[in-house]
């Protein structure tokens, strides 16, 4: 009986996949042309800031098909020619190392794939930033190539001080767990993300933005006053403000925290984009988020996926057929590897659990905008959110 032929496979379906979005893409690039609001969204904004959303979107989308093209070639070519296959075998003589080593080779293997994906995003980066982004007024006067070079710095740094030890530690699990390793890597990865959850805005956001509480006056008065509501009842221990104009132009917000010790960030583009009013009734939709215990909910749905997914690749990481499918000869089945590979058979199986996601996402978003309403919070939350999407130059004639 002939073995599965795994890459053959990958590369239809990701081919397919990617003709499929190119022409949704295609299909919503043509709307960025039309030079006259619908009626629906007439009533809502001035012309002016739709011609403005429109050739933004138009330059982003271009941009987005171009490079999403040129990636999937680099990717298809990849595959076709094992390149990666390659690099794997090369290691340990380029490098001086034993075969078996697996945890070095396993590290100088990510390293290099870690290289070569920032040498050949480069260019796709800075053309975004300083060339649309900036086209468009939301690069600020800050970034430049100093500051990106710096934050991309970082962004690797970051990468090899985490990344690194997780490898190894998830490898070793694997190796060690036996057939149930699944249910150790699952408990490793459920505790890495909670501790995530604390190092992420107390170590990492500061290394790029400037954080500092929110100063007392009317606006940390009103937002205070919302999470302290009956109905709502938020435990909100502080309230800070981030320079994320420092970058860009564009505006966001988030929480995070544990149990009775909550934060909300606001990026000073929102404070600056928004009255105090449309500030508590966008906020009022983020604590509807918790209210209705979404952010609990998305969490064990992410938390039963993780498990599923590792117990499948339970089922791959010996197959050899696999490995030797995509040209990995001598590997011995390793580990990081099997990941890889696993990742790759698995993505057809991702992109109906992404489609299943955003619907659920999409119904958690009008709950929560329902929320806000019922808050009493209805005609802030629509200029707010008008105002917000102007601001962003955000879509305004979906395909569909």
């Amino acid at each position: 009986m002939e073995a599965f032929p795994y890459r053959e496979a990958y590369l239809a379906f990701s081919t397919a996949v990617w003709a499929f979005e190119s022409y949704l893409d295609y299909r919503q690039y043509k709307k960025y042309f039309i030079k006259t609001p619908p009626p629906e969204i007439k009533v809502l904004t001035k012309e002016e800031k739709f011609d403005k959303s429109q050739k933004y979107n138009a330059d982003k989308m271009f941009f987005g098909m171009v490079s999403g093209t040129i990636f999937q070639i680099e990717s298809t070519l990849y595959t076709l020619y094992f390149a990666y296959a390659y690099i794997w075998a090369e290691i340990p003589s380029r490098f001086g190392i034993a075969e078996d080593a697996e945890l070095t080779r396993s590290l100088i293997f990510q390293g290099i794939l870690l290289v070569i994906t920032k040498v050949t995003r480069l260019p796709f980066g800075l053309y975004k930033t300083f060339v649309i982004e900036d086209k468009h007024g939301f690069k600020s006067k800050e970034m430049t190539l100093g500051l990106y070079f710096t934050d991309m710095i970082k962004e690797i740094a970051l990468t090899v001080i985490i990344g690194a030890p997780m490898m190894c530690i998830l490898i070793k699990i694997i190796q060690w767990g036996g057939e149930s390793f699944y249910l150790y890597v699952w408990a490793f990865l459920m505790v890495f993300q909670f501790v995530m959850l604390f190092i992420y805005p107390n170590f990492i956001q500061p290394c790029f933005n400037k954080v500092e509480p929110l100063p007392q006056g009317d606006l940390k008065e009103a937002i205070e006053g919302l999470a302290s509501r009956k109905d709502i009842d938020f435990p909100l221990k502080e309230i800070y403000q981030i320079d994320g104009s420092k970058r860009s132009r564009h505006s966001n917000a988030y929480m995070y925290g544990f149990c009775n010790n909550k934060r909300i960030v606001l990026f000073d583009t929102l404070i600056k984009q928004t009255t105090k009013e449309e500030m508590v009734a966008v906020l009022a939709h983020e604590l509807g988020h918790w209210k209705l215990n979404h952010t609990v909910k998305n969490l064990c749905i992410g938390s039963a996926q993780m498990l599923a997914i590792f117990w499948l690749f339970s089922k791959f990481i010996g197959n050899d057929a696999l490995y030797q499918s995509f040209g990995f000869k001598d590997s011995s089945n390793a580990t990081i590897i099997g990941l890889m590979l696993f990742s790759s058979i698995y993505s057809p199986v991702e992109h109906v659990v992404g489609l299943l996601m955003t619907m659920w996402s999409r119904k958690c978003e009008f709950e929560a905008d329902e929320f806000a309403v019922k808050c009493g919070y209805a005609k802030e939350l629509r200029s707010g959110l008008i105002k917000l999407q102007e601001e962003n130059l955000g879509t305004m004639v979906p395909d569909w």
